[in-house]
């Protein structure tokens, strides 16, 4: 099984978590989403993976791609 995950950026009790797909507890929690976001960010890029912000509500603000895209924008 391959180690690599995307991670997300996810609520959590007082803050805000890094947490690798389909993981059951945070791999990092942050009291704010920012610095969530710098941990999450270099996760992903060191890994090739996708980082996926949600918001508050859990719903999916936004999608950093540091994987191979096959469907690079053109430009």
């Amino acid at each position: 099984m391959s180690t690599k995950r995307n991670q997300h950026i996810v609520p959590h009790q007082d803050g805000w978590a890094v947490r690798g797909a389909g993981a059951e507890r945070a791999t990092q929690t942050f009291d704010r989403k920012t610095d969530a976001v710098q941990r999450g960010r270099e996760i992903s890029q060191n890994q090739g993976t996708e980082l996926v912000i949600h918001g508050r509500d859990g719903q999916i603000q936004s999608k950093d791609s540091h994987g191979h895209d096959p469907f690079p924008p053109k430009g």
